[in-house]
């Protein structure tokens, strides 16, 4: 659940509001006031903001403003360009309506940024006697430009972070990390257009009119394939849900033993040190491992007698049907091998390839031991359920010769310290395991 701005936080956003005021009216004099220019940018900067775009996942704008102030910081200094910037966020309420809160906060960063950077830069430029005319100079203007996007994107991006409970660096990586070559090529830019308005005057500011219209068209057309990209990664990874919740209506079992070999082989894999990227691949495949058996017949899912040797052979196709259904999404094929190799075992006398041993991927190991325990256990499985102690014994009976036997220990040593609830995952949910949301933004993210 998001939080809820206090009286504190309001309190405390009027309280550096003011601090700001009262820091730019005393350094007034200290900066440019030349008012052609900062018309100018003023109205760059509020022409940019009015026609920003949203990233609606991070509940974020992206807005053209930017240039101007950063330009203003160089060109005028800190206190005009936190004008610049508190007229900017002033105007464009008057279009986006933000909630209080929110005003406050882009207010705060929008004053903040361009007064410490502005006094920053002059300050460098002053002391190290930097001419305009000087290369430093222009190195200057760039440094200061990087210094102003981290210092910009940790106010916004960290208040809504703070808002939600979620982690700052993951909303660099979803928001900030892929616009990352655009601003630097924008950096440039603005280093370009200081050079030609050193050289030239007001002229520059026409170059910037036309870097600023074609950065709002490109920022926008990404924007824009990002949320195609989410849509696409929302209806396939849904497609995926809805089958297996089919299948569960068929299998009632379904659905909670994916969620609980999923929860099970990410401990494991937790616990045997495989990198993070790992944990969650082989949570993903856990999820989706039973995929295929969506081809079975119900006499097949439903059978309490033996199987016929044509049955039998269909159940044994199940992986690779899962895999070919899980291969359709782009970036998934890891996961499909996984899928496809998750009943073979050690002793090649599994299926559907007769792997053995190294031969089979890691995860999938760690899915099968996951997998024979659930099945064990379970009060919803096909088979009366025994104790986990006694699973616990049958796992290391076939240790070495169907499971992976160091996935086994490991797993054992996990059980043996944990509570009934996860000897027992009979209160698995595979909705919350898969947390679809955030697993269609990594999706879209190029993140499996």
């Amino acid at each position: 659940m998001a939080r809820q701005p206090s009286r504190f936080v309001a309190a405390a956003q009027l309280s550096v509001l003011g601090g700001v005021a009262a820091a730019a009216i005393l350094l007034a004099g200290t900066a440019s006031w030349r008012l052609d220019l900062l018309l100018v940018l003023a109205a760059l900067a509020i022409a940019g903001d009015l026609t920003a775009a949203s990233t609606a996942a991070a509940k974020l704008k992206v807005s053209g403003s930017f240039f101007a102030l950063v330009l203003a910081i160089v060109l005028l200094g800190g206190p005009p360009a936190a004008l610049i910037g508190v007229a900017t966020i002033l105007v464009g309420w008057l279009r986006w309506r933000e909630a209080g809160h929110y005003l406050r906060q882009n207010l705060v960063a929008y004053a903040v940024f361009p007064l410490a950077c502005g006094l920053a830069f002059h300050y460098v430029r002053d002391s190290a006697g930097i001419g305009r005319g000087d290369a430093a100079f222009y190195v200057l203007v760039f440094v200061t430009f990087v210094a102003a996007l981290a210092l910009n994107f940790t106010l916004t991006a960290g208040y809504q972070s703070w808002l939600e409970g979620s982690r700052l660096t993951a909303k660099a990586r979803e928001v900030l990390v892929p616009l990352l070559p655009t601003e630097l090529y924008n950096a440039v830019f603005v280093v370009l257009i200081s050079f030609v308005y050193v050289r030239v005057g007001m002229v520059a500011i026409a170059l910037l009119v036309v870097v600023l219209a074609g950065f709002q068209h490109l920022l926008r057309e990404l924007l824009v394939s990002q949320h195609r990209s989410n849509q696409l990664a929302s209806l396939q990874l849904g497609m995926m849900s809805a089958l297996l919740h089919t299948l569960d209506a068929r299998d009632r079992m379904t659905a909670r033993h994916s969620a609980a070999v999923a929860r099970y082989s990410r401990e494991i894999a937790r616990a045997a040190g495989l990198s993070e990227r790992d944990q969650e691949l082989v949570h993903t495949a856990g999820l989706l491992h039973d995929l295929g058996k969506f081809t079975f017949p119900d006499r097949i899912l439903s059978a309490e007698a033996p199987l016929a040797p044509d049955e039998w052979r269909l159940v044994r196709r199940h992986p690779y049907q899962g895999a070919k259904i899980v291969s359709q999404v782009a970036g998934y094929g890891p996961i499909a091998d996984i899928v496809l190799a998750h009943h073979e075992r050690v002793d090649g006398a599994g299926y559907p390839r007769g792997l053995a041993g190294e031969e089979i991927p890691a995860l999938a190991r760690i899915i099968s031991v996951a997998d024979v325990y659930d099945v064990m256990t379970a009060r919803d499985s096909y088979r009366k359920p025994v104790s986990s102690g006694e699973a616990i014994d049958e796992l290391r009976r076939v240790a070495g010769a169907q499971l992976d036997a160091r996935f086994v220990e490991v797993f054992v040593e996990l059980l043996e310290g944990r509570d009934v609830s996860f000897r027992h995952a009979d209160d698995a949910d595979f909705d919350a395991e898969l947390a679809l949301e955030r697993r269609v933004h990594a999706y879209a993210a190029g993140q499996p």
